[in-house]
């Protein structure tokens, strides 16, 4: 069948995870159902929006749907390029778009609350450090657990990562996150070649074990928000952007490849002047 060979194709020359097979699966069984017997070989551009449509009606997100939609490019692709097709019938096909949600952000004073912790309790050091750099850098959750000591440069103040695509980029490290390092590294006995947070037996730590590090942390620290890396990385971007006003320097420390990612950060900045506006201007405030 021409789904089992795709996914053959995925598990063992891209060698693809587990996880992501099983998406696939999911996602083409669908097209398969809806097709109900006839050759996906057949199918042409109004069938795939067919598809769509249907699974729209049947009740699937605007996001399940250009998950779905991206199984069965992948899967034409593929086909495209055995020979097995003249052209793909699902190029050209778009799903809905979803609404655009705004992420949430700690303002300042909930973001000093979270990084404050006691460092005198076991891995104090180590959990301050780690909230600290999440803050004054902006990284991406995979940038951290892969940090190693030889990646910063404390006079300077900057962090050396690799970000998505294997793209390299310098960020500053702020002046508390480097004190707060520094500390650990002393206490840990940490080396250039080792990981600044190590998991077990000096190996890599996960990122699972990171985000539910955090999430126990805030909740230490009396704060019952949903607490998470990457709500850290928006809370930095946010108050770069909201200090500076300066995008694309917020795109260059973000490591985003196309400004269009880093504007939605403007729209929680003028959520946030709306807010001003709302509450000191006097022809704004509502009659109660």
């Amino acid at each position: 069948m021409v789904i089992d060979d795709f996914l053959a194709h995925l598990a063992v020359e891209r060698q693809s995870s587990a996880h992501t097979l099983d998406a696939y699966r999911r996602d083409l069984a669908a097209l398969a159902g809806w097709a109900n017997g006839r050759d996906l070989l057949a199918l042409d551009g109004n069938d795939l929006r067919a598809f769509v449509a249907a699974e729209h009606r049947r009740g699937l997100s605007p996001k399940s749907l250009q998950r779905r939609l991206s199984a069965c490019r992948s899967l034409y692709r593929w086909l495209l390029k055995q020979g097995r097709l003249p052209a793909s019938p699902a190029e050209g096909v778009r799903a809905p778009k979803p609404p655009r949600k705004l992420p949430q952000v700690l303002d300042v004073d909930e973001a000093v609350q979270l990084v404050q912790l006691p460092t005198d309790a076991p891995l104090g050091l180590r959990d301050r450090a780690l909230l600290e750099l999440f803050y004054s850098s902006g990284l991406r959750l995979s940038e951290v657990c892969m940090l190693r000591w030889g990646d910063l440069d404390f006079e300077a103040g900057l962090v050396t990562v690799l970000g998505k695509g294997s793209k390299q980029r310098i960020v500053p490290v702020g002046s508390h996150a480097r004190r707060a390092l520094l500390d650990w590294r002393e206490a840990s006995a940490g080396s250039g070649a080792g990981f600044v947070f190590p998991g077990r037996g000096g190996a890599r730590i996960s990122a699972r074990a990171i985000q539910l590090r955090i999430k126990q942390l805030a909740l230490r620290q009396g704060m019952f928000k949903r607490i998470h890396p990457h709500l850290l990385r928006h809370s930095f971007a946010s108050h770069v952007l909201e200090s500076s006003g300066d995008l694309r320097g917020v795109q260059e420390l973000l490591g985003h490849a196309d400004i269009a990612t880093t504007q939605i950060y403007t729209h929680l900045d003028f959520q946030h002047l709306a807010k001003v506006y709302d509450a000191a201007h006097p022809r704004a405030k509502r009659k109660s």
